[in-house]
Order: structure tokens, then C-alpha cells, then sequence
């Protein structure tokens, strides 16, 4: 019992030191986020990998949010072979359909990292490494700054519920939100013209709200401060 103990944790710690390594030094997506701007063609998205000696083979889609529904784009190539230390880019057309022009839309772009195995060494853990980020649509002519839009916020507290609203034309993702200073980790954004309740802990006793949005680049606002 005790030397099946000892082969599992050594199992365990194997493939853990092979998932850090797999991630360290494999496909590395250049953005946290695409946004597709309406007046433009496509939307690009370069991929490196860094891996010293290690091809894979990238695969890539866009769903709607549940997984399932394929959104009205296209991923040019939608499969290919990156060698190691070098670069492709992923291209994103937008094949036609009915979206709001009045707000954007989100859609989901899936990265699918397969690396190559060793011909000669059968026993060597594959991971396959699978990333998604958003892909924000965004239509000509929208009201309001996107760099500025987290500022219009709404929000208002009932009991133990804080009630938050978007005004604005875009998606707002959050890049901290609190309550009291009690952070409220699990929220993760809020769609244009739409209202969103989450539950506050019990430990919440103050009311001043602070939070910060992700800008188009990956980084983080200034902190906006208000007092429910």
C-alpha cells in the first residue's frame, strides 16, 4: 500500500511538472481579446509557440457561448501545424448575418493546442491544451467612448443584492469589482443595455463600491469609486 502511495504522488508530480512545461513552453495566443470592428474585413490574432524543438498542430473555432453554436465567422486556417519558435496568424471574417447595430455582440474564439508525441517513446503524457477568449463585435457608429463606458454604470443595493446596469452600447469586463472592499471575484462582465444582481457576502457592511474594466488592449483602467 505504501509503495502504491509513493508510485502515485511521483505519478502526480510528473504530470504536473509536464503541464507546466507543455504550457511554458508551448503555444502562446498574442491577445487577450479580438475586437472585430465592423468598417474593417477581418480581425487578426498571431499565435507564437515557444517551444524549443515541439510542432503542434492548432485548431480554432468561434462559438456563440454554449460551446455548440458556431458563430457567423470564419477562422482562416481553421487547422495548421505551428513548428517551434515560429509564428502564424489567425484570420477572422465575418460571413454575414443578422446582429444589433445599436451594441456589440460577443462571441468566443477556441484554441486547440495538440503537441506532437515522440514516434519513439509510447508512454510520453500528451496534453492537449485548449484556450478561449472573447471576440467582441463592434458596429460603426456607436454612442458613447468605449475607454470611458465602464464609468456609466449603474448601481444600487437591495439588502443583500447589488444591482448593476450598463447603459452603455458595449460590454463591460470587469477587472475588479468591491463591495465594502470585499471583492466580488466571480463577476466577470456585464452586457450593453442589460442589468445583472449578484448576491453580496454576508461580510459586506460598507457601500462604497470600487471597480475597473478590461480596455480593448488586455490592461486595466483607472478604479472608479461611488458611494451606494
Amino acid at each position: 500500500m505504501l509503495k502504491t502511495t509513493s508510485y502515485l504522488i511521483k505519478l502526480a508530480i510528473v504530470f504536473l511538472l509536464s503541464i507546466q512545461s507543455s504550457y511554458a513552453g508551448g503555444i502562446v495566443i498574442e491577445r487577450t481579446r479580438v475586437i472585430y470592428d465592423a468598417d474593417k474585413k477581418e480581425a487578426a490574432l498571431p499565435l507564437t509557440n515557444n517551444s524549443d524543438s515541439k510542432p503542434f498542430l492548432i485548431q480554432s473555432w468561434i462559438d456563440t457561448g454554449d460551446s455548440k453554436s458556431r458563430g457567423p465567422f470564419v477562422v482562416t486556417p481553421p487547422l495548421f501545424r505551428l513548428n517551434a519558435k515560429q509564428e502564424n496568424t489567425l484570420r477572422i471574417s465575418y460571413t454575414g448575418g443578422e446582429l444589433p447595430k445599436d451594441k456589440e455582440s460577443v462571441f468566443y474564439i477556441n484554441i486547440r493546442a495538440i503537441p506532437s508525441a515522440p514516434k519513439n517513446n509510447k508512454s510520453e503524457l500528451t496534453l492537449v491544451i485548449k484556450s478561449r477568449i472573447k471576440l467582441f463585435y463592434r458596429p460603426e457608429g456607436l454612442t458613447g467612448r468605449v475607454g470611458e463606458a465602464y464609468k456609466s454604470l449603474i448601481f444600487s443595493r437591495v439588502q443583500n443584492e447589488l444591482r448593476i446596469t450598463n447603459p452603455s452600447a458595449y460590454y463591460i469586463v470587469f477587472s475588479s469589482l468591491s463591495v465594502g472592499g470585499v471583492s466580488l471575484k466571480d463577476t466577470d462582465m456585464i452586457a450593453p443595455g442589460s442589468q445583472l444582481t449578484v448576491k453580496l457576502p454576508e461580510n459586506v457592511k460598507g457601500n462604497v463600491i470600487r471597480w475597473g474594466a478590461i480596455n480593448d488592449y488586455g490592461g486595466s483602467s483607472a478604479i472608479a469609486e461611488r458611494t451606494l
